[in-house]
């Protein structure tokens, strides 16, 4: 590699994270996920505002990829496992019919419009996620976090997260194998879970073992670089199992915010995530073509049509799963509402599909105007609902 090639891939870099932190910032101020603003800057870079950024760089969607590594590894850390005794049963029925409705409903859709098989597999899975960050952090505004609607939601977002991730990692896998069979999805599924399974059985011996050997050391940022490493083995173990390295990255950041070190390695992990995290969403946003959401086109009528059928599903889907606390007295509504927002899983299912050609142009730009949207309007009827 030459040094004007280096020097090419800087310059991308720098318009990425320029754009992430100029557009994160103004989401921020809008009282919106800053992940939104780094969507919207990738789609402005994407669109052409500077004419040597180049999207389809190997290395700019390396550096993405890793990035998806991490923030599954941080997800991982911020999953409260033992908030899953608490109130396990009802955030387990909540997170089952929150997953279940909103993939049939999507599988059925994109079938009856003639998107079948994997197509059809990938939406429905994408409608799927849930954000635990954004529905936590509005409730944090609001002081209900010690609600027990708080606590369910919570939890069953939780159980979303690793349902995701299994999800994610049958599709990947699916996605891979270039033609849609169910054997492919069941084999992908049980490996995923058979790895999860065993890892969290398995790993916590292995990782309070770790912990307890870092203060012994004395070379500087031993506790980060262990804890990465850690999330690396698992990842590529998971991998050589044939699971999605995403898996394993997930479960080592599980693991290890069952030890006394979880809010440290957090902290040392947030600016690593804040530098590499923000790349893969630009990039996503890069890959959007803003001129399929254009209404006064013809041609993206079919478009705009199945993007607003899939934020109908994605919303109802998901407030229907309040229905399933039989617990009196509660606020169902509110449980619904806060299951709603799709955030960073929702783009990652698009990603995969997109790279794998499973998804088209116009199928892509769908997904991503469900997850923007049901992001958008989660924190708004967040504050209604629990006001």
């Amino acid at each position: 590699m030459t040094e004007a090639h280096v020097a090419g891939f800087l310059a991308d870099l720098l318009l990425i994270l320029l754009s992430a932190k100029i557009f994160g910032e103004v989401a921020e101020r809008l009282d919106q996920p800053a992940v939104l603003g780094e969507l919207l800057g990738g789609v402005l870079l994407g669109f052409g505002l500077f004419s040597f950024f180049r999207p389809d760089d190997p290395a700019l969607a390396l550096m993405a990829q890793f990035g998806v590594v991490l923030l599954l590894f941080e997800t991982g850390i911020h999953s409260d496992l033992s908030e899953l005794v608490r109130v396990g049963p009802q955030s387990l029925a909540v997170a089952i019919v929150g997953v279940t409705l909103p993939f049939v409903l999507g599988w059925a859709l994109m079938a009856a419009l003639g998107h079948g098989g994997m197509q059809a597999v990938l939406v429905g899975s994408a409608l799927t996620a849930t954000s635990v960050g954004i529905t936590a952090r509005v409730l944090g505004d609001l002081g209900k976090l010690d609600l027990p609607e708080a606590r369910i939601v919570l939890g069953a977002a939780v159980i979303d997260d690793i349902l995701g991730i299994i999800l994610l990692s049958t599709v990947e896998g699916a996605s891979a194998a270039g033609v849609f069979s169910w054997l492919v999805v069941l084999r992908a599924t049980a490996l995923a879970v058979l790895f999860v399974a065993v890892a969290l059985s398995l790993g916590p011996a292995l990782s309070r073992g770790l912990v307890r050997q870092i203060p012994k050391l004395k070379v500087r940022g031993v506790l980060i670089t262990a804890a990465v490493s850690f999330a690396f083995a698992l990842a590529l173990l998971a991998h050589a199992m044939g699971s999605a390295l995403i898996v394993g990255a997930f479960t080592a950041g599980a693991l290890l915010s069952q030890t006394d070190k979880k809010a440290d390695i957090a902290g040392a992990l947030k600016p690593l995530a804040d530098v590499f995290v923000p790349v893969f969403f630009v990039m996503v946003g890069a890959r959007v073509r803003l001129s399929a959401y254009n209404p006064l086109v013809p041609g993206n009528y079919p478009m705009l049509g199945l993007a607003a059928g899939l934020i109908v599903i994605a919303i109802a889907g998901k407030l229907a799963s309040g229905l399933a606390v039989w617990r009196k007295g509660v606020n169902r509504l509110g449980i619904g509402v806060g299951m709603v927002p799709r955030g960073e899983v929702g783009l990652i299912f698009a990603q995969i599909g997109l790279a794998a050609g499973v998804l088209n142009d116009p199928l892509y730009a769908a997904v991503v105007a469900m997850v923007v949207a049901t992001t958008f309007v989660a924190p708004p009827l967040l504050r209604r609902s629990f006001n």
